[in-house]
């Protein structure tokens, strides 16, 4: 069973090329997103499809990390990695949109999360929809950041 597809969207009087420079560039996720406080690049190359990571997270008191793989990567198009530890995949895509483009953060889980994700959500998290609802927003605050640094 899928958990739900959580997304937020944003449109930015840019081109697909600005606005692609500054989402593929995966280290500075830190600046914009306040949960994925750090993006290391594995092997400190460029972002290509098959990129690793690892992912320092950050939520109160509590750090984690996890690692990712880029799993969809077309230029000026769409960015998607899969997190190794849950199995979701976060993507960032860029449509056109009248004046300029949309911009769309999605988190996708089609075939949920693991066992241990849900139960350390439940146990530190608040619960599945509290902590779903935080990432929501902070997908927000995440394009709202994006939107400024590409303007």
């Amino acid at each position: 069973m899928a958990a739900p597809l959580l997304e937020a969207s944003t449109e930015i009087k840019a081109s697909a090329e600005q606005v692609w420079k500054v989402v593929s560039d995966l280290k500075r996720m830190g600046e914009w997103s306040p949960q994925c406080r750090k993006i290391i690049v594995r092997g400190g190359g460029p972002v290509t499809l098959g990129t690793k990571t690892i992912n320092v997270n950050k939520r109160g008191l509590l750090v984690w990390p996890t690692t990712a793989k880029v799993v969809r990567f077309e230029p000026n198009k769409e960015i998607a990695y899969k997190i190794a530890e849950n199995g979701t995949v976060w993507s960032f895509t860029i449509t056109p949109a009248d004046d300029g483009v949309k911009l769309t953060e999605r988190r996708e889980a089609p075939n949920n999360t693991t066992k241990v994700s849900q139960f350390l959500i439940n146990l530190a998290m608040g619960g599945e929809k509290p902590f779903d609802a935080e990432m929501v927003d902070g997908m927000n605050q995440t394009l709202t950041k994006i939107k400024l640094t590409v303007a």
